[in-house]
């Protein structure tokens, strides 16, 4: 990977969200701030930048069209994706990286399709991702927002547990579904550390 291709893939990006200026802004920042954590975590920055460019690059997409998307493509649907299709942009934005970005890196790949509900083995680049949507400077609505930002470089295993606790907090007490992965994730990062 080079800067040439790198400004390739932000230049497509910034093309297929040019109705989404906000959507574009968003990913320059998840890229940006997984670039930084991946200085600090020892991981390809070049990888790191990628990923967080092209992780949203399918959340334009309505519901119906993330359906149709994954029915047509054999891309599993979960019974929770079912009813929740937003959830799907993750997995499409894989498909979409590798034909419309040519980005045939099984670790961005998986990092894109895992950044909104996590797995259980998260490598440290899909932690980086997971994190970086999460934190990136332009959002500002979360809870602990500022805690989550300090104690990012410090401990990510632990932030990626606090931020899973705390999402699944707000969706249970706003009676919004939840899905299996995440909580199955959150589960597994809680057990992590506790064996610690």
């Amino acid at each position: 990977m080079n800067n040439e291709y790198v400004t390739e893939i932000r230049s497509k990006v910034a093309e297929i969200l040019k109705d989404k200026p906000d959507r574009f802004w968003h990913s320059v920042g998840v890229a940006n701030t997984a670039a930084a954590l991946a200085m600090r975590y020892n991981v390809d920055m070049q990888k790191a930048y990628i990923a967080g460019l092209v992780h949203d690059c399918a959340k334009y997409l309505s519901d119906q069209d993330l359906l149709m998307e994954c029915k047509k493509h054999g891309i599993e649907i979960s019974e929770y994706e079912e009813k929740s299709p937003y959830l799907l942009h993750g997995k499409v934005g894989a498909l979409y990286s590798k034909e419309k970005f040519g980005i045939d890196d099984d670790e961005i790949l998986s990092a894109v399709t895992y950044h909104t509900t996590g797995k259980p083995d998260m490598t440290t680049l899909e932690e980086i991702i997971f994190i970086a949507d999460f934190l990136e400077p332009m959002r500002n609505k979360a809870f602990d927002l500022d805690e989550v930002r300090s104690l990012v470089f410090i401990d990510l295993k632990k932030t990626v547990y606090i931020v899973l606790r705390d999402t699944l907090t707000y969706l249970e007490k706003s009676s919004k579904p939840i899905d299996k992965l995440t909580y199955d994730t959150y589960t597994a990062y809680k057990n992590k550390l506790e064996e610690v």
